[in-house]
């Protein structure tokens, strides 16, 4: 699998204060789904920063398609068209006075022909679902439509990774159904995504891979393996998932074979209630 933007021996402490990550050697695969999990406080947002070029490694090196990234105008530069970072509250990253401002200010910032920006723009939009408020004030946004702009802001730069800190926090089920649906297209149009969240039963439906930060370092691996191991999410601060617990109850009553896979959401198991033979589930994401 190809790694697109990876850390290498690399650590990162926090000026007066102790190591937050060290010796950290992480990769983010072309086409994964990746999950970042952990209490608050472990590391997670260091983690995003690092890979997006927003901080510097301490110690080891970042690599964009396996060559170092230097932090100087250039390479970040170079990294940014690559990797894209949200955080966590549209309100630290929106700051023009319309949306279309706003999502086209990076590809402005490369100095790009302006029919190819207004392109990008028009792109970002749909792909956000927000053309209809392409003129409307950021401040007179929805939570939701603003954490939809901010993403919007990230996806007008073309990245390959598209990081994001808590994308759903915040908002209503509907809300996040639909933010989920978008990362959907994303990902089906090429874009890797990365996404940290506190919701386990989030990352055991969404991802493929999990990376889970503990205080004795991460474990990375398949997301509903990892997310299935009850002393590693206590190690993690997190509580069990939904998935894997039911899972366990239907195999002590005899209602699931061994070896068939468990219901990843609750769609799947009314969907095998109302009729299925009880010999496997759906898969459904």
């Amino acid at each position: 699998m190809t790694r697109l933007v990876e850390l290498v021996g690399a650590g990162y402490a926090y000026e007066d204060g102790p190591a937050v990550l060290t010796g950290v050697d992480f990769a983010v695969t072309q086409g994964r789904a990746l999950v970042l999990l952990g209490r608050n406080g472990s590391g997670k947002t260091t983690l995003m920063r690092l890979l997006s070029g927003g901080l510097r490694p301490g110690r080891g090196e970042l690599r964009l398609d396996g060559a170092a990234v230097t932090h100087d105008r250039a390479g970040l530069t170079r990294l940014r068209t690559g990797v894209q970072l949200v955080v966590q509250d549209p309100d630290d990253q929106l700051f023009a006075a319309s949306v279309e401002q706003d999502v086209s200010f990076g590809p402005m910032n490369l100095g790009l022909p302006a029919a190819e920006v207004r392109a990008r723009v028009d792109a970002a939009l749909a792909a956000l679902d927000i053309t209809a408020l392409r003129d409307r004030p950021t401040h007179l946004l929805s939570y939701g439509q603003r954490k939809r702009a901010a993403i919007a802001g990230a996806v007008a730069m073309a990245p390959r990774v598209l990081i994001l800190d808590e994308p759903t926090a915040g908002l209503d089920p509907d809300g996040q159904e639909r933010l989920l649906d978008v990362l959907a297209r994303l990902r089906a149009e090429g874009t890797t995504v990365v996404m940290a969240t506190h919701d386990v039963d989030l990352a055991v439906r969404w991802a493929d891979d999990a990376a889970v930060l503990t205080p004795s370092g991460i474990r990375v691996g398949p997301a509903l393996e990892l997310l299935s191991d009850p002393e590693l999410l206590l190690s993690a601060g997190l509580r069990q998932a939904w998935s894997p617990a039911v899972t366990a109850l239907l195999r002590a009553h005899g209602l699931l074979g061994p070896d068939a896979p468990g219901p990843r959401a609750p769609e799947a198991l009314a969907g095998w209630a109302r009729g299925r033979d009880g010999r496997s589930l759906p898969d459904t994401p």
